[in-house]
């Protein structure tokens, strides 16, 4: 992932992304798998990044959440999506991308319904 975002002149993902990655830092340091300083320093980059246009917040729009409805009212069952992932395809629909990079198969199985091509950003790409 690193990689693939390294090679990008800006990101952009659903504005709720920020507190998905402040929380998962969070729980990467409540877990003990990141020590209180790097912590830190991985909240403060990010953070720093964010102010400097690295990352491109897609807005909540009305028309997001009516995608999201949609999906919900004609999604197979079984179609397994969270919803605040369901608002990230939907974002990412809404504002004209036509593809999604995640390692998510849950994420990458349903962009399709959305419209999208799931790219598996660490593996093979999904058809």
């Amino acid at each position: 992932m690193r990689e693939l975002a390294g090679s990008a002149a800006s990101i952009a993902s659903a504005w709720h992304a920020q507190a998905e990655l402040t929380a998962a830092l969070h729980r990467s340091y409540r877990e003990g798998r990141l020590p209180p300083g790097a912590y830190l320093r991985a909240l403060e980059q990010f953070i720093s990044e964010s102010n400097d246009g690295l990352f491109v917040w897609l807005p909540p729009t009305d028309s997001v959440q009516q995608r999201v409805g949609r999906f919900y009212q004609t999604a197979p069952a079984t179609v397994f999506l969270r919803a605040a992932d369901a608002l990230h395809l939907a974002c990412a629909a809404e504002h004209g991308f036509g593809e999604v990079h995640s390692h998510d198969r849950h994420v990458l199985a349903a962009a399709q319904h959305f419209g999208l091509r799931g790219v598996n950003a660490i593996g093979p790409e999904t058809p």
